[in-house]
């Protein structure tokens, strides 16, 4: 951003960067408005995603990927994504590759794989993650969704909400209890299908933001789940959920700096056409300062991050980075859609604008994923041992 020298991409990075560009400018931002009213994007987006390789580029080639291990493919996605202001879709195709996805590679068995993956890959099976619960908000431990063992099958009873791509959802990675009374060690994770009896969905959220984006309930009434469609081992989902959500969270953190970036982007370019008072509202100080504090802390935002993306290419980030990436750049998103629309005046609260709808999307960033307030205590607790 602004001449940012970034070390950590070369030129195979910059020709997929290209490549994202164009494929966003064509089959994405044109979209996005009907998107929004619609609550969810098309499936046919999904589709040309992965029609065009977006999708799972991490899986092995034999179940459709191209085995792309280089986490820095994935991060230029999600800032394309980001920057192209579009926040449902910057939220929604990036959950589905790099948070679902990376469950069923790193933990499920050779026919899980094999049954997912490729539809995966396509677009034609959609992913989502089902941890949070009515009651429970971000404590894990407190979820109450059952999954009794029936010898062959678990017997799963339940419901979960707020869950990203719930709607379209083929494919669900959820967090259950398989042993009460073990509290975080009691916890396993399923793979459930649309196709299984007894799962159901509630209509999409009517959200403050993030519209193109289907969010909604998830109910399960005694869905019988195969034996084969645990993930790992029964009791070890606790652990393989802390060691996942790193990655999440660093995801998260990628996309708010690029959203960031977007706003200040397209506030640059309205001071600069807004006159005031006879002249142009970028030649008042207070907007060259705002501008110049909200540059210098997204530019700094951006070099953490990508210190973060090295770091997890090496297998080498750690929760409390993750937990402080995904905490310091949701709350300076927010802040920078604050002041942007601030600078907008009274059309930075016009719909039409895009500033007001990126304000509107910022807010739940300090939410999900883990609240901000968890992401203090995750820090603190590695500072302190």
């Amino acid at each position: 951003m602004f001449g940012l020298h970034r070390s950590l991409f070369n030129e195979e990075h910059d020709l997929f960067r290209e490549s994202v560009k164009a494929f966003i400018a064509k089959e994405i931002s044109p979209f996005n408005a009907e998107w929004e009213k619609q609550k969810m994007v098309s499936r046919e987006a999904w589709l040309k995603l992965g029609e065009n390789g977006f999708l799972g580029m991490q899986a092995p080639e034999n179940l459709g990927g191209m085995n792309i291990q280089d986490f820095r493919y994935n991060a230029i996605l999600i800032e394309e994504l980001g920057l192209s202001g579009c926040s449902g879709p910057a939220i929604g195709f990036p959950l589905h590759s790099d948070i679902v996805m990376p469950y069923m590679l790193h933990y499920g068995t050779e026919e899980m794989k094999k049954n997912y993956i490729p539809k995966m890959v396509t677009g034609e099976y959609i992913g989502a993650v089902a941890m949070t619960e009515p009651g429970a908000g971000s404590d894990l431990q407190g979820m109450r969704t059952s999954a009794i063992d029936q010898g062959d099958h678990y017997l799963v009873n339940g419901s979960k909400t707020f869950i990203t791509n719930g709607w379209l959802s083929d494919v669900v990675v959820v967090a259950v209890k398989t042993d009460p009374g073990k509290g975080a060690k009691g916890i396993s994770l399923l793979v459930i299908d649309k196709d299984m009896p007894g799962f159901t969905k509630g209509i999409p959220f009517e959200k403050v933001g993030l519209h193109a984006q289907d969010t909604c309930e998830l109910f399960f009434e005694d869905v019988k789940v195969p034996k084969e469609n645990l993930l790992g081992k029964a009791g070890e989902g606790f652990k393989y959920l802390m060691t996942e959500l790193a990655q999440e969270r660093l995801v998260v953190a990628l996309a708010a700096v690029a959203l960031g970036e977007y706003m200040l982007m397209a506030t640059i370019d309205y001071v600069k056409e807004r006159k005031a008072f006879g002249k142009s509202i970028s030649d008042f100080q207070n907007t060259r300062f705002k501008l110049a504090e909200m540059t210098a802390a997204l530019e700094q935002g951006r070099i953490y991050c990508d210190y973060l993306v090295l770091l997890h290419n090496d297998r080498k980030l750690d929760s409390a980075m993750a937990s402080a990436a995904k905490y310091n750049m949701t709350e300076l998103q927010c802040k920078v859609a604050d002041e942007c629309v601030q600078l907008h005046g009274g059309y930075g609260y016009m719909w039409e604008y895009g500033v007001a709808r990126a304000y509107a999307d910022a807010r739940v960033q300090r939410i999900y994923a883990g609240t901000n307030e968890i992401m203090k205590e995750l820090i603190a607790r590695k500072i302190l041992q």
